[in-house]
């Protein structure tokens, strides 16, 4: 699977956040203690909202399999063989899947072994559903069976249904995170409020301050955790995935 951030590029993003809020925070309530509380949850959000995104591609890539169903249906109708239709998707399929089926086109051109590339592209997808797809078409082209498209109507009806529900219950789920996120959130944000007052930081400049603001991060960053474990839907099993 493909991450959309690089290490070094995601590195930078979190330093960024921490060194910004830091100097942020700092103008705002003179205290270094409250400070780095701060930068340290700024760097935290930073690394959480940068995996969001990396989600985000994965659930398009993921909504994008019925609609290379289409195209696989459309392409072989049409007379083109399934190598040519995978190749073709390379300038015709979901934008998110194209560099996926432009790497197929290039390895069919060098050694032009099908299941080489086949199996390739199957491992670079990764998912449940690109794993039905490639396997109905690796039994369809080894044994020659006449139901590909029979089966990539069936396999298409099974995913949009799949991806229907869990849209739904996404949506439903949707409103129950943001409360949760917005409860975790409240109380940071009085903090930051309040430390523009100098005896707010003060008190939390002493050792007991330093340690109800540690004991707030911890019980904040379990209850995230918690809290998106809960609304976590489970990943579909890779029935054809490979071990």
């Amino acid at each position: 699977m493909l991450s959309t951030n690089s290490p070094k590029h995601l590195y930078l993003k979190v330093t960024v956040a921490f060194f910004a809020t830091i100097i942020f925070v700092y103008v705002i309530s003179t205290s270094l203690v409250i400070s780095t509380i701060f930068a340290f949850l700024a760097a935290t959000a930073s690394l959480l909202y940068s995996k969001k995104s990396q989600n985000k591609r994965i659930a398009a890539i993921t909504s994008a399999w019925p609609e290379v169903i289409d195209h696989l249906i459309s392409g072989i109708q049409s007379g083109l063989s399934i190598s040519e239709t995978l190749t073709g998707l390379s300038s015709r399929g979901p934008v998110v899947l194209r560099e996926y089926f432009s790497e197929f086109g290039e390895k069919m051109k060098v050694d032009g072994d099908f299941n080489a590339a086949l199996l390739r592209l199957k491992l670079r997808c990764g998912q449940h559903g690109s794993d039905q797809i490639f396997e109905a078409i690796a039994i369809s082209k080894s044994l020659g069976g006449n139901e590909l498209l029979n089966i990539l109507r069936t396999v298409g009806t099974f995913l949009r249904q799949d991806l229907a529900l869990r849209r739904e219950i996404e949506v439903k789920h949707g409103w129950i995170k943001n409360s949760a996120h917005l409860s975790a959130a409240a109380p940071w944000l009085l903090l930051l409020l309040l430390s523009s007052q100098p005896s707010t930081a003060q008190a939390f400049s002493t050792s007991t301050g330093v340690f109800i603001l540690i004991s707030g991060v911890v019980m904040t960053v379990i209850a995230y955790i918690w809290m998106d474990r809960l609304g976590r839907l489970p990943e579909l099993p890779r029935v054809f995935g490979e071990e």
